[in-house]
């Protein structure tokens, strides 16, 4: 379990895209404060396990019989938490890869917008000087 934790705190700090270093994303978490970033992260993983919770629950709607998917009274109830601990224990282990790309993405909007609020400071304190 260390060695997993190492690596995550790796790539946190060494992100890469296509085996390669991700110079954007890199770049733009520096623009971004660590609270931002945590959450951004949090949000990530919330979305992703919403999608595999929405695809597990899909791919268990038709399955009849015994066991803990069948169709016995109170099975559906039962059946939506259990598709609802599964998605976000399969998000909080890596998932399918969603999480890193809505992070990704939502870092770089979160960098760019700090850029134009930060042009836009400027421009206004020079226009004020004048």
């Amino acid at each position: 379990m260390n060695g997993i934790n190492a690596a995550a705190a790796y790539q946190a700090k060494h992100p890469t895209i296509n085996g390669r270093p991700d110079v954007s994303l890199i770049e733009a978490m520096q623009k971004v404060s660590p609270q931002a970033q945590a959450k951004t992260r949090k949000q990530s993983e919330d979305f992703e396990a919403m999608f595999l919770n929405t695809m597990f629950a899909q791919m268990t709607s038709g399955i009849k019989g015994e066991g803990p998917f069948g169709e016995s009274t109170g099975t559906s109830a039962w059946r939506s938490m259990l598709t609802d601990e599964y998605s976000k224990s399969f998000a909080k282990a890596g998932g399918v890869g969603i999480s890193n790309e809505v992070f990704r993405s939502l870092i770089l909007q979160q960098a760019q917008s700090s850029n134009n609020s930060a042009s836009n400071n400027s421009t206004s304190a020079k226009s004020a000087s004048n």
